[in-house]
Parts: C-alpha cells; structure tokens; sequence
C-alpha cells in the first residue's frame, strides 16, 4: 500500500504544487480545500501524513487540528503556513502539529520531511516489544494508544514519542540533545522552547498538578526524568 498524505489548503496552486512534491516522491495525496472538509476526510480515510494550512475560510488550521486530536486522531501534522512568527509556530506544536513549515516553502524540504515523518512513525509501529507498563501507566507500541489507570489519553505523535522514550527508560535522564535524537532525529531543528512545549503538554495530560509534577521531573542543568509510580499507585 502506497504512503498516503491529506493536503489541507485552500489556494489551489499551492495544493497543486504539494500534489506535485508528494507524486515525484511516490506518495498518493488527498486534497481538501477547507478544515470542515479535512475533518470529513480523516473520518473515511486514514494519512500517513496531513499538511495543513493556517488560514482558511471556515476555520482556522489551528481547530482542525484540535478536532483531530481530540477524536483521538494521531496522523502526523506538518503545518505550511504563510504566517512565520514565532508565536504561531510554538502554538501549533502546542495544539498537536509536529512541525510548522512557512511559505514559501522549498519543495525538496517538504519532501523529505514528509518521508522522514513517515518513516519514523513506521518504525514505531513495528516494534517488537508491545506494551510498555510502569506503575500506573501503560502503552501499546504497536497501536500507539496510552493509558493511565486503564483510561485511555489521547496523545499526538510527538507526545507518544515523548512518552514512549521516558517508558522504555524509566528514572533515566535526557539531555535536550538526547530527546532531539531520539525524537525529532536529524531533519528538523529544534529548540529549547519547542521540547518545553511538548514536555508541558504531557505534565497537562499525566500529572494531576502540572505545576508540581511527580511524573516528569525536570533535572535541572540537564533534561528530564520519568519518575514512574510504583505498581498499584496512582499518586
């Protein structure tokens, strides 16, 4: 089966050119031309990969992203906006994309993010260890779904990367440099700001006072530690 990608943009030439990159690179495309339409087509279909843009006429690419998530939806997002400010780039991570890609853009780049984005959600799903327990906590590597205390969160793709490192290492640090690597890897820069993102969303998600998590320790002048319940505790 051929790697499939859902185009969000309504500007026909730039859903013609990113038809365009992801045909020479192999990969079949979808195209929807506003967020409600989108929505409709990750209910009858599944991506690998979804491109979205910001501004739309019905509703912002930020709140197609939110719906996804929240129906538990956890497709890779790449957001291709024209607006380059910070701001937008660090909210889109926040609400779930896995990078933010401004216009105008290199064809070649978008490519290989794409096929680098499908390739490592890929190897997550083929490993060969199951179902990863600590405590409270369980993950299913091979459907990529998260519980605590047998109640299912819903995480996006950076957010399971995230936790399914700190769960295949419990009470182990990572530097910031680590956590790039393993989960980010070499296609993509990213900075301190952005891990914080992601790291704050997980504490939202697992920790039942996020401004004093027991879960997710920051180690200061290092990284970041998963400090797992013990079995049985839900703290």
């Amino acid at each position: 089966m051929s790697d499939s990608v859902l185009i969000v943009d309504d500007d026909e030439a730039i859903c013609k050119m990113l038809q365009k990159v992801m045909n020479s690179n192999s990969i079949e495309s979808t195209i929807a031309n506003s967020g409600s339409e989108a929505l409709a087509q990750v209910q009858r279909q599944t991506f690998d990969v979804i491109l979205m843009d910001i501004m739309m006429g019905d509703m912002e690419g930020f709140d197609v992203i939110k719906k996804i998530r929240a129906n538990g939806i956890q497709t890779p997002v790449i957001i291709i906006s024209g607006r380059d400010e910070d701001y937008d780039a660090l909210y889109g991570l926040s609400v779930g994309a896995d990078d933010y890609i401004t216009k105008p853009f290199r064809p070649l780049v978008v490519g290989a993010k794409v096929k680098a984005l499908i390739r490592r959600n890929k190897n997550q799903i083929l490993s060969v260890r199951n179902v990863l327990e600590c405590g409270c906590f369980r993950y299913d590597t091979n459907t990529l779904r998260f519980y605590k205390n047998n109640e299912e969160i819903f995480l996006s793709s950076k957010e399971n990367s995230l936790m399914r490192l700190f769960m295949s290492h419990p009470d182990q640090v990572f530097t910031k440099e680590m956590i790039y690597d393993q989960v980010w890897g070499n296609t993509v820069a990213v900075d301190d700001n952005t891990i914080m993102v992601y790291i704050n969303r997980l504490r939202g998600k697992i920790e039942e006072n996020p401004q004093t998590p027991v879960f997710i320790l920051t180690v200061r002048g290092l990284g970041y530690r998963f400090a797992p319940p013990s079995a049985g505790s839900d703290k």
